[in-house]
């Protein structure tokens, strides 16, 4: 072999990985989830843009008594994106698939309105957590959803990990033309709301299970996970406040740092199969639960995390007491500290914002008792102190 011919190989052997797939970059999709197109909304596509490759839109919602809910989503602002959009269609997931000539006829519906608006509609994707045991009645239903769609537009599902040691997961997965595998909110809440060891073993598994092309739905948000009297699920806060009722509650959050661990492993070595990633959701200003747009950037590109959190004493108008503000400095979202120590003669004291009073040694301290994110460049109250003349001694600890 000549020395030329020896050099080309070697180069297109250093751009595979072991596992066969090209390393690099891989392309990015956002879901726009929100039921509610605000100037914010408006906003965070035209600064996300330059990013994505395509949006995936919520356009419907088939609810567990068989009602249809039409999204309105704003198709002068997606089609002046630039970008091409899936049309995202949710079916809750307590109820079998519905092989109902109405509906089906609903959803080719959808991609005719988006079209007539000038959006450039490159697929549908069905959102549905079907019951393991009903995966044949799924594929039933997407057999006959086909039927329904424009020749040649592609057709897409979320797939759950559940779903892949069935026999039946050959039968869905051979209906579509690509997967969307979600990797968070698919495990008790006790257990978190996303763990990126789990999340490459399932895409692992996945890349085994099927030749298919399919993405990976990364988290870039968290939820209020709140708990009834018996200890069970009692609701779930998202990118809206409900009207819950009271009672025990965990911020749950996705870490950016454990996120782009997972995204820089995938990009070095992908599974087989795997074509990019889906963002859910796009991040806006209103959305208090998801990430800062600067955070987000900053995971998909690779720039560094850096956080710069502190406390600060500030005078409360009242001699000797001061409200304890936790401040991010930095521009990227930092985790909650865990445990903010107190000078020893700083009393009385108690926490608020997520944060009680606790004793850690001779030293007062609040301790964190809900999880969370503080966005760069924001400042929370967490607690008061009272320390006489002496501001004292603050120590945060991680």
């Amino acid at each position: 072999m000549g020395l030329a011919r020896w050099l080309c190989l070697v180069l297109m052997l250093s751009g595979l990985t072991r596992s066969g797939g090209p390393a690099g970059p891989l392309p990015q999709d956002a879901y726009v989830w929100q039921r509610r197109w605000t100037p914010a909304l408006g906003e965070a596509l035209r600064q996300s843009s330059d990013m994505i490759g395509r949006w995936r839109v919520l356009a419907a919602e088939r609810g567990g008594a068989g009602g249809i809910t039409r999204t309105a989503p704003d198709w002068v602002a997606l089609a002046h994106s630039g970008r091409p959009v899936v049309l995202v269609v949710r079916i809750d997931g307590s109820a079998p698939p519905p092989i109902d000539p109405a509906f089906l006829a609903e959803v080719g519906r959808a991609v005719e309105t988006a079209a007539g608006q000038g959006v450039d509609v490159a697929g549908i994707e069905i959102d549905h957590d079907c019951a393991t045991a009903r995966l044949d009645g799924y594929a039933l239903f997407l057999e006959a959803l086909r039927r329904h769609l424009p020749p040649g537009l592609p057709l897409s599902i979320t797939a759950l990990p559940t779903w892949l040691p069935s026999p039946l997961f050959g039968a869905v997965v051979g209906r579509v033309d690509e997967i969307v595998l979600q990797v968070h909110a698919v495990r008790n809440p006790r257990f978190g709301l996303f763990d990126p060891r789990l999340a490459r073993d399932w895409l692992d598994r996945l890349a085994r299970r099927t030749n298919k092309p399919f993405r990976v739905a990364l988290p870039a948000y968290g939820v209020r996970v709140r708990w009834g009297a018996d200890g069970r699920l009692a609701g779930v806060e998202g990118e809206m406040p409900t009207l819950a009722g009271e009672g025990p509650a965990d911020e749950l959050a996705a870490d950016p740092a454990e996120v782009a661990a997972l995204l820089r492993g995938l990009e070095r070595d992908p599974p087989p199969g795997l074509r990019g990633v889906v963002w859910f959701r796009l991040p806006t200003a209103e959305d208090g639960r998801a990430w800062s747009l600067a955070t987000w950037r900053a995971v998909v590109r690779g720039a560094p995390l850096r956080t710069a959190l502190s406390v600060e004493a500030r005078d409360a108008g009242t001699p000797g007491l001061r409200d304890l503000v936790l401040v991010n400095a930095g521009a990227i979202d930092a985790e909650l500290p865990r445990t903010v120590l107190l000078e020893a003669g700083c009393a009385p004291a108690d926490g608020v914002g997520g944060y009680a009073l606790r004793q850690e040694g001779a030293r007062p301290a609040l301790a964190r008792v809900q999880g969370g994110m503080l966005r760069g460049g924001q400042a929370r109250v967490i607690g008061w102190m009272r320390c006489g003349a002496n501001k004292g001694a603050i120590d945060v600890q991680p």
